[in-house]
């Protein structure tokens, strides 16, 4: 029989039957893939024509179109549905994956035809965008070590095999500590937590077959545990639990498996002739070099630092108020900060959260888009990987734009965080094709299921990232979409975040999950003034987290990454009471992959566009103005990777921002 995975897919909207697969499929679905992807290449670099745009490049966009079906279903059931199968499977790829992909970038028959292309560039009359192809090409050849020869080019192929596999097991360890640790509570333990953060509790207790609530490491219950849980002894507890995933000891330590990630890729940048692998990294990114990095993290560094040592004050004068003595800790932080931000802003989280149900958050972010790009959304009833995912068709004018998948509940099948990939992504050669794309969650369930602000903030971020993927309107499937350099791709979702806080938006989505009603204007009011509360917390957790990444990367390979980490955060004066957002042992971002290795940054990078460009909305006609909308789409969400960044926001603009609007936007200016 045919593999369910490699047929053609006689599903609506070409989506894969998820529910004809199996993990048995997997595999030799894999092989046939590699087989027919080896031979498409093989025939690309032996073709006895002279090269060409079409010969070359056009059929190397071409090839692998049964590969990409495999990974797509794949990857996505392995992040996001998890089992022993599908680990033990993704331990078996990721080397495969990695030695097929270097074979071909290593491939000198091929690269020779794409240098000469290269060499030939200005007589080949081609088009802004193939050119803008070519370039890419050449240079993703060359920065994988095609022109290496020799014992260099077999070393070559042996990093990126050890990092492929580094990277797998650093992620399912991590998966591993956040699905195995849960903290039991009696109801005793209950007393002094708001409603929806006992439901999650108990939700979670049964998903883990308990008949009483527990405390997971899933953000979207352990967060609001800390702040608002009166038991400081169960705070510790569950805070040092989460703060020592991926450093338990044992199978599951992630410590030497980056301290080797880091020696990798050490050697590959000078392999490549970089002096750091944060140069290797940075030099086809918007900033370039480290020093404009370092020089940004420490513009912000600075005010934030001053915020929050000034707000570690006031928390622990509260907190000798409470007949408790000492220093006031990690596990403290949030606790008295939800206190005082409920005194000084008279917000309260329990009362603000039925206000935020998904729903009706999922409905807000694409009224913005309809309102934004005229996109309408209809719900589709097709099979999924997992009962909890939903999909909706998106049109424009009654024409077909994507399928958008939605997947927004936490389960211990599920690796952490958020985030936005497409299972296909647009494209018009070799033949127009339509995006699939998905947001993938942790929200924790609930009958309704609701939100924090931070989760609401989340959920419109991953659909900023999905809008890119759905608005794409290019010719090659290389630059489409999310394509773009690491700290441009955040501008879409973090601008898009800054419709949540429209108010005409929350007036008619923030709506009581009991009583319909909407949220009160006094309460409205109060979560708009309160946006900026606590960032000095906010900010210097994340600033901290990026200048250990980009310390890792930019200096000598550390032997012991966590006395490295220690070292810069020493030299920083980093508080007490504030961890790092990502502790090198489950910074996911940095070493599950290369993605945002010397790449943290990115989100501040971007934020410094995205507070600027919602400034050109307001400096406009507001919130939905047609022009700047029309412009956004026009360079920025349609264009893809078909241009340099900063050459695509200065067409929007008109000009590149300063910090100062990011610093603005933050509260954080003097």
């Amino acid at each position: 029989m045919t593999n369910p995975i490699l047929s053609d897919w006689a599903t609506p909207f070409e989506i894969a039957p998820f529910d004809d697969i199996s993990d048995d499929d997997f595999a030799p679905a894999l092989d046939e893939a590699l087989a027919a992807h080896e031979a498409e290449i093989d025939a690309i670099a032996n073709n006895p024509d002279a090269a060409s745009f079409a010969n070359t490049v056009e059929a190397l966009e071409a090839a692998g179109r049964q590969l990409d079906k495999v990974l797509s279903v794949f990857f996505t059931v392995a992040g996001a549905d998890s089992n022993p199968a599908r680990e033990a499977l993704q331990r078996e790829f990721s080397p495969r994956l990695a030695a097929h992909f270097s074979a071909i970038s290593s491939n000198k028959v091929l690269f020779a035809r794409v240098a000469d292309l290269w060499e030939r560039r200005d007589s080949l009359d081609l088009t802004e965008e193939q050119a803008r192809v070519l370039m890419l090409t050449h240079r993703g050849f060359v920065r994988a070590g095609a022109a290496l020869d020799g014992a260099e080019d077999a070393r070559m192929k042996e990093i990126k095999s050890g990092l492929a596999s580094l990277g797998t097991q650093f992620t399912q360890n991590l998966l591993a500590d956040e699905r195995d640790w849960h903290m039991e509570l009696s109801e005793a333990d209950l007393e002094g937590l708001p409603g929806f953060v006992v439901n999650a509790a108990r939700t979670a207790g049964k998903e883990k077959g308990l008949d009483g609530p527990v405390v997971t490491l899933s953000r979207s219950i352990i967060v609001p545990f800390l702040q608002f849980s009166p038991r400081r002894d169960l705070r510790e507890k569950a805070y040092l639990a989460w703060a020592a995933r991926g450093a338990n000891g044992g199978d599951t330590d992630n410590r030497a498996i980056a301290a080797e990630t880091l020696a990798l890729r050490e050697e590959r940048a000078a392999l490549l002739g970089y002096d750091s692998f944060a140069d290797y990294k940075l030099e086809t990114e918007m900033a370039r070099e480290p020093a404009k990095v370092r020089e940004l993290l420490m513009a912000v560094w600075g005010p934030a630092k001053a915020r929050a040592d000034a707000d570690a004050e006031v928390l622990t004068r509260m907190m000798q108020e409470d007949g408790i003595n000492g220093p006031l800790e990690p596990w403290d932080w949030r606790y008295y900060a939800e206190k005082r931000r409920k005194a000084e802003h008279d917000l309260d989280e329990a009362a603000l959260k039925p206000y935020l149900q998904l729903d009706r958050m999922i409905e807000a972010a694409f009224a913005c888009a309809n309102r934004l790009f005229g996109l309408e959304f209809r719900q589709l009833d097709i099979p999924l990987y997992h009962p909890d995912c939903r999909a909706w068709e998106v049109t424009r004018n009654g024409a077909h734009v994507a399928v958008f998948i939605g997947d927004y509940f936490a389960r211990g099948s599920k690796r952490s965080g958020a985030w936005c990939s497409a299972m296909r992504s647009q494209a018009k050669f070799p033949a127009v094709q339509a995006p699939v794309v998905i947001n993938v969650c942790n929200f924790a369930k609930g009958d309704p299921a609701l939100l924090s602000y931070d989760d609401a903030r989340t959920l419109f971020h991953e659909f900023g990232h999905a809008l890119h993927q759905m608005l794409s309107d290019v010719t090659y499937e290389s630059i489409s979409g999310t394509s773009v350099a690491r700290d441009f791709v955040e501008l879409p979702s973090q601008l898009y975040e800054h419709w949540l806080e429209v108010p005409e938006v929350l007036r008619e989505f923030a709506t009581h999950a009991e009583t319909s009603e909407p949220m009160p204007q006094d309460m409205l009011d109060k979560v708009l003034k309160a946006a900026n509360f606590d960032m000095g917390f906010q900010t210097v957790e994340y600033v901290a987290s990026a200048l250990v990444d980009l310390a890792f990367h930019e200096d000598a390979a550390p032997a012991d990454p966590m006395a490295r980490q220690a070292e810069v955060l020493a030299d920083l004066g980093m508080p007490h009471a504030i961890g790092m957002r990502h502790a090198t042992p489950q910074f996911a971002h940095v070493f599950s992959g290369d993605g945002y290795s010397s790449g943290y940054y990115s989100y501040m990078w971007s934020e410094v566009m995205d507070a600027d460009a919602f400034a050109a909305f307001e400096e406009a006609g507001g919130a939905f103005d047609e022009e700047r909308a029309r412009a956004l789409e026009t360079h920025i969400l349609s264009t893809g990777g078909s241009r340099e960044p900063d050459v695509l926001y200065t067409a929007f603009r008109g000009r590149l921002p300063g910090v100062e609007a990011l610093l603005k936007g933050r509260g954080l200016a003097a």
